[in-house]
């Protein structure tokens, strides 16, 4: 079994906090990571089964009765009548730390109870797939991703150029990566399907489901690129709105990200649109018909997709230590762009991904104008297919993509 990064998180956040709900994607893990750290230490119970289900939803102070704390409770959104009782429990044992361990995909349905019941008494982790670091079993032993953070980090071992794009294909989700003979294309037509029928339409009521499958692979073409809700709405024949609508599904449901520009108030010459990156490559892969990592890398895509995956990287880097990044990219109205602006201890680091071997000063070309903005400024860095390590200039590194 894979070991997740995540797991130290939620053991230290469990002595701090009386709840503790993890959320992320369908198929991530979650359900795994919580039962290993469960076993032995307390209860479990999915809401899955509808007779659980039945119970927490019509008595869920009986429900808890029959479960009581020490517990973890699986796809809680389907009950949010329990968090009132939750709230209850946990305001009258106020030295009971990590009572309720909750898990569920649906982050926008528990967020609407959790807002009312249980603020403040909280803390909300998002586990995101499998990082390289963990299929490689290289785990961080350090800080989150910066140019210059993991310096001192076990290294995982060089990759070839179609070793990356195979990562890249096979994507994040464990089941396709940890069961070697399982159908790919198979999976994934069964994970679109139950993501659509069973979270889409069950807690969206969007009845389209046919027009909502083929948005979502335009946006898995899109993706390491701006968003452009008019194009997209053309091309699937829907209205703007709905194009929005659905564009927040998908990032409630943990299978995109939206990237802000990077916007200090002493400029207003930055572009406002977001960019938008799937979390899984190998689902984006699917969607797109990439149907092996030779025409992966040979194809249209092969830039953009390599982005989206080192995004997914640096995300999971802070995501899984129970931190949320301060990133963003940037693009001026010169067309001054960077890919990605990481913003820690107030200093600003830009970074740039490039399908090339031998980065140059004109890969780092822009960097500068972060100066500009009245922030420190950090080491900057070219993501890209090199072999090792090593300088580009004194103000920035080359690093090969698998040491994120």
């Amino acid at each position: 079994m894979l070991e997740r990064t995540m797991s130290k998180a939620i053991e230290e956040y469990s002595k701090t906090f009386k709840v503790l709900l993890l959320t992320g994607q369908r198929q991530v893990g979650k359900t795994t990571v919580m039962e290993n750290l469960a076993k032995g230490k307390r209860s479990y119970v999915t809401l899955d089964d509808p007779r659980y289900r039945g119970l927490a939803q019509s008595d869920p102070e009986l429900f808890l009765e029959e479960n009581p704390p020490p517990v973890l409770i699986d796809e809680a959104q389907y009950a949010p009548e329990l968090f009132p009782f939750i709230k209850m429990y946990v305001d009258t044992h106020k030295n009971q730390k990590g009572a309720f361990w909750l898990t569920g995909s649906q982050k926008y349905k528990l967020m609407q109870g959790i807002n009312e019941s249980l603020a403040g008494r909280i803390v909300i982790l998002e586990l995101l797939g499998l990082s390289l670091r963990e299929i490689k079993k290289v785990p961080y032993s350090g800080k989150p991703f910066t140019p210059d953070s993991n310096k001192q980090e076990k290294a995982v071992k060089p990759l070839t150029v179609m070793d990356v794009y195979k990562h890249i294909w096979d994507g994040s989700l464990p089941e396709p990566i940890t069961q070697k003979k399982i159908n790919r294309r198979a999976y994934y037509s069964s994970y679109v399907q139950s993501y659509i029928e069973r979270d889409v339409r069950d807690f969206y009521s969007i009845e389209k489901p046919v027009q909502f499958y083929n948005f979502l692979s335009a946006v898995a073409a899109r993706t390491g690129n701006l968003v452009n809700y008019s194009n997209l709405a053309r091309d699937i024949g829907i209205d703007v709105k709905t194009a929005q609508a659905w564009m927040g599904v998908l990032e409630r449901s943990g299978l995109v990200y939206l990237l802000q520009p990077y916007s200090p108030n002493v400029t207003s010459r930055i572009i406002k649109t977001p960019k938008v990156y799937f979390l899984d490559t190998g689902l984006c892969a699917y969607l797109c018909r990439w149907e092996t990592p030779e025409t992966l890398y040979s194809g249209a895509m092969d830039g953009a997709i390599l982005e989206t995956w080192c995004f997914g990287e640096i995300l999971k880097s802070y995501r899984h230590r129970g931190e949320e990044p301060l990133i963003y990219f940037y693009r001026d109205t010169d067309q001054k762009e960077i890919d990605f602006v990481i913003e820690k201890n107030m200093t600003l680091y830009p970074v740039e991904v490039k399908k090339t071997a031998n980065p140059g000063e004109k890969d780092i070309k822009h960097f500068n104008v972060l100066k500009k903005l009245g922030k420190k400024t950090g080491s900057g860095a070219v993501l890209c297919l090199c072999k090792e390590r090593m300088a580009i200039n004194r103000d920035a590194l080359s690093i090969p993509v698998w040491e994120i």
